[in-house]
């Protein structure tokens, strides 16, 4: 069944008929696409444009359907243009010529815009709470590890002692700006397009609003041409999945380096690693790089919508039809990475004296012994040339700083003398000043 052809003197294409049709994605609408029907057909009902007797059918045969799909006893499947065909044919084989009533005073282009807004809502708060989730597991795996230290980065060079834990907590902010970000988006798309029609409303004595609250909407939108052709809410939903990713790829590329032998931080739990079929040695932090490499991914998805919006006139085109399958692949890409992510953090060990060796390598207190020297009364850029000259003695002379005796210390300047030992302890150093906060 298509819902148009009356003006049409030759049928469709068999190759314009599939490449036409949305069914094979878009029946991932179809509770949004009864939830959508129902509401009009009450207000229908409200509005007198409807017999109650016959929205009363309308929607009894509709809660049908959706129970026969849940159930499986009707596969979407079949010779349909999408699902709001599927669903209206089915509903007037059901219950007759009344079913094709349910249409009245809606298009397909309203249609399809509030059955992806109330999609983009629901998954709106499956990510929040998925993110909520992976927050748990950083933390949780920081406070294990709570004692543990390691060198902090900057140019992947070594640079200030920090604790593993307070490493951690720092994505914990990332994907907590994440949650605000997304629910900032679901804020701003929760307006209902049901009643735009095709572009300029309807004739009939509506009630927008009725439907707008029957649907948990805020309230309808402002303007029927923005209310059809808006697709802004997906894009600034992709543009926060795509920023999900990259945290979640930037903490992928650490685990991954961490797991290396090179580093040694961090070992991966079995289930979430994988082997070699060539080198028996070899354990791969696959899923690792499994969410790094779908990152790029996502981001296709968001560039590939964006272009096709991008230079659209108003109102609905069918180009539009391009958002689903972007949409869905992005949500369900970011879904199923933070999920895996949520579930390897706990499987991770932490090798703490594999980090601890790293610190003590890294010369991470030269910082805090310039501090020392400034508190001695040495400008900044003096007692900064001066460790400078100390880091390289100890390189040459195969030394950390804190192994030096108070002799060799003296030998750069009489400003040194039995404090400075407490002064560069990397576990002194974590207790004193703004960097209690990493403990």
């Amino acid at each position: 069944m298509k819902l148009w052809g009356g003006r049409f003197k030759n049928s469709e294409s068999k190759i314009m008929e599939s490449f036409n049709s949305s069914l094979s994605f878009d029946k991932t609408l179809y509770k949004e696409d009864i939830s959508g029907s129902i509401a009009h057909c009450s207000m229908l009902s409200k509005c007198k444009i409807l017999k109650e007797e016959e929205a009363d059918l309308i929607i009894k045969g509709l809660k049908g359907i959706l129970s026969d799909i849940e159930s499986d006893k009707l596969p979407i499947t079949g010779d349909y243009e999408d699902i709001h065909s599927f669903i209206e044919s089915n509903l007037i084989k059901r219950i007759g010529d009344v079913g094709k009533k349910l249409h009245t005073a809606r298009s397909r282009n309203d249609q399809v815009a509030v059955d992806m807004k109330l999609y983009a809502k629901s998954k709106c708060d499956e990510v929040i709470e998925n993110l909520h989730n992976l927050t748990i597991s950083l933390k949780n795996l920081g406070d294990k590890y709570n004692d543990a230290v390691m060198p902090g980065y900057t140019h992947l060079q070594r640079a200030q002692v920090i604790t593993f834990k307070y490493h951690l907590l720092c994505y914990v902010s990332m994907f907590e700006r994440d949650i605000k970000r997304i629910r900032n988006a679901k804020e701003i798309l929760d307006e209902s397009p049901l009643g735009c029609c095709a572009l300029a409303g309807t004739t009939y004595d509506i009630d927008r609003e009725f439907t707008a609250k029957k649907l948990g909407f805020k309230k309808a939108v402002d303007n029927f041409l923005d209310g059809v052709s808006d697709r802004d809410y997906l894009l600034e939903l992709m543009s926060d999945f795509s920023i999900i990713m990259m945290h979640l790829s930037r903490l992928c590329e650490e685990i991954i380096l961490w797991s290396s032998k090179e580093f040694s931080f961090i070992e991966i739990g079995d289930e979430f690693s994988t082997g070699s079929s060539i080198m028996p040695q070899k354990k791969n932090p696959d899923a690792a790089e499994l969410i790094r490499g779908k990152t790029g991914r996502v981001y296709g998805d968001l560039i590939s919508l964006l272009t096709t919006m991008k230079a659209l006139p108003l109102a609905y085109n069918k180009d539009m039809q391009e958002d689903k399958e972007a949409f869905f692949d992005c949500v369900d890409t970011t879904l199923s990475c933070i999920k895996v992510m949520a579930e390897m953090l706990p499987t991770v060990k932490v090798k703490k004296e594999n980090m601890k060796s790293a610190v003590k390598k890294g010369f991470l207190n030269a910082t805090e012994l310039a501090d020392y020297l400034v508190l001695k009364g040495v400008p900044f850029r003096d007692a900064h040339g001066i460790v400078g000259r100390i880091v390289l003695y100890c390189e040459d002379n195969d030394k950390s700083i804190e192994e030096l005796s108070l002799e060799e210390l003296k030998m750069f300047g009489d400003y040194f003398d039995l404090s400075v030992y407490d002064y560069i302890d990397y576990d002194k150093t974590l207790l004193r000043g703004i960097k209690k906060e990493m403990i």
